[in-house]
């Protein structure tokens, strides 16, 4: 029986264990192998976790339209019971005493309240605070496409690392197997051969430094795109993004267009006017809320049904509402107004903080854009490829020292690691404009 049971057991946690690992393999199912930026901001959009939480935000706001657009629903009492004083004057046709009943219906105040403005005010705020609600989550998308973005040429900047570090490692190794022949037949001096195997060690160093790094910039790209469980093995390929581009397009466009621009597309900006919407009629909400809540009543009651009943079918309307001498909701309307004061403040500092993004993103296009085109169209880059080039025949030729290969050498892999760092830089401040402004500029 135990065995049987432990054998039950352990193929009930084969089972589960094989369904968590295919519902894992099916959530990456959907990963592309090679991924370029439209396939990664798709799957973003799709199964971005951060983006998820923000769409959620938008159902509760939209949940409480709903709910400040219902009406009250009407009250209903009913009551019976029977009637303990009874005085029977004739005994013999004596019978048991009548029951009393009593019904009544009350519409809760929901026709004070629609004549009010109650109703309508409540939806117009819950409305407002919807408007603003999608608008934040337009800017949580603003700020998170920022990211994926960046991320991505982070791990299309690791990516040409480590092919770079593995070209190296690979000449830095023909190198050492060159000079060990050279050491053996007695061409070289033990100096010069260690400092090639220090060069070759130094390589291959790197080339593990980038491999590491890949992988930390593609799990950082996983997790702001939503991939759950273990990151596979893809990679991102965008060629435009690795090199400069058309850097004169956008630093054509002017600081004044680039502020006007931001102006009408941020999102953040037009949540702030939506939020102030909700506050001012908030405003008003408060002070309608003066209006007693008038509750407008219908009853019917009875105990017995004859003229001599103890009291026979009557028919009764009333009103009732509380009385506001006490109280006149001094700190609603207070809260409101505050309220309200605040949110016209937060859209004159948003003002000031779009002004000051769009500055800082537009002088990091400019500085970042400079790094590049002195490599790319100074030639940089390319001068210091053909001086190690050169350099290594000479050296080859036994017309230069070993020491002068290494030096340029040195300075080649220095340059490329350097230009890869400011293609990067100049991307990221690219989409960090993007963001600034609420809308692409390529």
């Amino acid at each position: 029986m135990m065995s049987s049971l432990r054998t039950q057991l352990v193929c009930t946690v084969a089972t589960l264990a094989f369904a968590s690992a295919s519902a894992r393999a099916n959530s990456d199912a959907n990963v592309p192998a090679t991924m370029t930026l439209v396939q990664a901001l798709t799957y973003f959009h799709d199964h971005g976790l951060d983006l998820l939480i923000a769409e959620a935000a938008v159902d509760s706001a939209a949940s409480d339209v709903t709910v400040a657009g219902a009406r009250p629903n009407p009250s209903l009492s009913v009551s019976w019971g029977p009637s303990f004083y009874f005085r029977c004057t004739n005994p013999a046709g004596c019978t048991s005493p009548p029951s009393a009943l009593s019904i009544g219906v009350s519409d809760d105040a929901a026709i004070v309240d629609a004549i009010a403005g109650k109703h309508r005010l409540r939806t117009e705020v819950a409305d407002a605070a919807l408007r603003a609600a999608r608008k934040d989550r337009s800017d949580a998308e603003r700020a998170l496409v920022f990211q994926v973005k960046s991320q991505f040429v982070q791990v299309l900047l690791a990516q040409n690392a480590v092919r770079f570090a593995k070209d190296t490692a690979e000449a830095n190794a023909l190198m050492y197997d060159r000079a060990d022949k050279q050491r053996t037949a007695d061409k070289i001096q033990r100096p010069d051969l260690l400092r090639v195997k220090v060069a070759k060690l130094e390589s291959d160093q790197a080339l593990d430094s980038a491999i590491q790094s890949l992988r930390k910039a593609r799990a950082g790209l996983a997790f702001l795109l939503g991939v759950r469980g273990v990151v596979p093995d893809f990679t991102v390929s965008e060629p435009q993004l690795e090199h400069g581009g058309d850097i004169s397009k956008l630093l054509a466009i002017g600081r004044d267009e680039l502020l006007e621009r931001a102006l009408a597309a941020r999102p953040d900006l037009a949540a702030a006017h939506a939020r102030l919407e909700s506050s001012a009629a908030s405003i008003d909400l408060a002070r309608r809320s003066r209006v007693p809540d008038i509750a407008v009543s219908v009853t019917y009651s009875q105990q017995g049904t004859t003229d001599q009943a103890a009291s026979p079918p009557t028919l009764t309307f009333g009103l009732s509402a509380p009385i506001p001498v006490l109280y006149r909701q001094a700190g609603e309307i207070a809260k409101a107004v505050a309220t309200h004061r605040q949110s016209q403040l937060a859209i004159d500092k948003l003002h000031t903080q779009i002004a000051n993004d769009v500055e800082n993103a537009a002088a990091d296009l400019v500085a970042a854009a400079a790094l590049v085109q002195r490599m790319e169209g100074g030639e940089l880059l390319e001068t210091s490829r053909q001086a190690r080039d050169d350099v290594k025949l000479l050296y080859e030729k036994g017309s230069a020292q070993l020491v002068d290969y290494l030096v340029a050498l040195s300075t080649y892999i220095a340059t490329n690691q350097e230009y890869l760092g400011d293609v990067a830089a100049y991307w990221t401040a690219v989409f960090e404009l993007e963001q600034a402004i609420g809308k692409d500029l390529r």
